[in-house]
């Protein structure tokens, strides 16, 4: 097992939560999976940018919003986990010349935090007559998730919609970062090489030059964001979600834990056809089975460990691997130690 330094006491400066050897079965959406060795809920975003400047340079920092895209292994996380699901919670109207008055079909800015419910945010836009965000009511996690991995569905991908981004970083700086200061692609977002700068936010501690790119979800994280929109018909927008959430219902196991889509679509295929014409779908490990509804799914049939889920995501790579000759990227994030 890695040795790390701890953060073993909560500063008096600090005003969040923190609490030590927390089960993350409660935290994640497939609730299964080891405990965490500290756990701070902060109070909100000054509290996270000064929590972070607190903890040792050593200490490995895991930010969760709803968990709805990780497994912790049976061992552990070694760490801090942070979580910002209801403590960043705020979106609203950008206020600018054209937010809120839908003049001649402007476009609308809306501003989010990263703990903010992707479900949230499509329908605060249908309400406020926008449209373009529709496809966020299928996405069962977080903003903050959304935008670290290009989270979509429906024809439609986070990013294609951001301007820009605002991050917070190891030393608590916050900083703004524009789309091109990204390398984007199928759920894949990483900072791009030549993103060593950004412009210092209001609260920043240190200088905004960085010496080495910074790697996302290790130096820098989301905090929040900025979606441009067009102006619509609030109803038209309603309809879309109702009918993307009906497909949802009709098509998703979502009855039992589960992590959405395990493994990344191949191009121009389906990993979920491409389970199912593997003979897979019902294809168990321990408490841990491939959804017979959907073959991309897979769902904690009842008292699963991380193990058999992990167990069961490699088994199903290597039988497509052997079957089809075609390599399935897991989608989900897998952290912490074995047992």
């Amino acid at each position: 097992m890695a040795e790390t330094l701890q953060f073993t006491s909560k500063p008096a400066s600090l005003r969040g939560v923190l609490r030590s050897d927390v089960p993350m079965a409660r935290h994640v959406s497939w609730r299964a999976g080891g405990s965490a060795d500290r756990v701070y809920v902060p109070a909100d975003l000054p509290d996270f940018a000064a929590f972070l400047r607190a903890t040792p340079r050593g200490e490995p920092v895991l930010v969760v919003g709803l968990g709805s895209n990780l497994l912790v292994r049976d061992g552990g996380f070694r760490g801090t986990v942070v979580l910002l699901h209801a403590v960043l919670s705020s979106v609203s109207l950008v206020p600018s010349a054209n937010a809120g008055a839908h003049v001649d079909d402007a476009p609308v800015d809306v501003c989010f935090e990263a703990g903010v419910a992707c479900p949230k945010v499509a329908r605060f836009a249908a309400m406020h007559g926008l449209e373009g965000a529709e496809f966020l009511a299928g996405i069962p996690g977080t903003m903050g998730g959304a935008l670290a991995m290009n989270a979509g569905c429906y024809g439609a991908q986070t990013w294609e919609r951001v301007m820009r981004a605002t991050m917070v970083t190891r030393d608590g700086a916050l900083v703004e970062r524009m789309p091109d200061a990204f390398d984007l692609g199928y759920r894949h977002v990483a900072l791009a090489p030549a993103a060593t700068t950004a412009k210092a936010g209001t609260n920043a501690t240190t200088p905004a030059t960085i010496s080495t790119p910074p790697v996302l979800g290790e130096d820098e994280w989301f905090v929040g964001a900025t979606m441009r929109l067009d102006a619509g018909d609030g109803a038209r927008s309603r309809a879309r979600i109702k009918a993307f959430l009906s497909r949802r219902i009709a098509t998703q196991p979502l009855q039992q834990p589960n992590a959405g889509s395990v493994f990344r679509n191949p191009p121009g295929d389906h990993a979920a056809r491409l389970i199912e014409s593997c003979g897979l779908k019902g294809m168990a490990v321990g408490g841990a089975e491939v959804s017979a509804r959907h073959a991309n799914f897979i769902v904690n049939r009842g008292g699963a460990t991380a193990s058999d889920i992990e167990a069961l995501i490699v088994a199903v790579r290597e039988r497509v691997r052997a079957d089809t000759g075609i390599e399935l990227v897991p989608e989900v994030r897998i952290v912490g130690e074995r047992q």
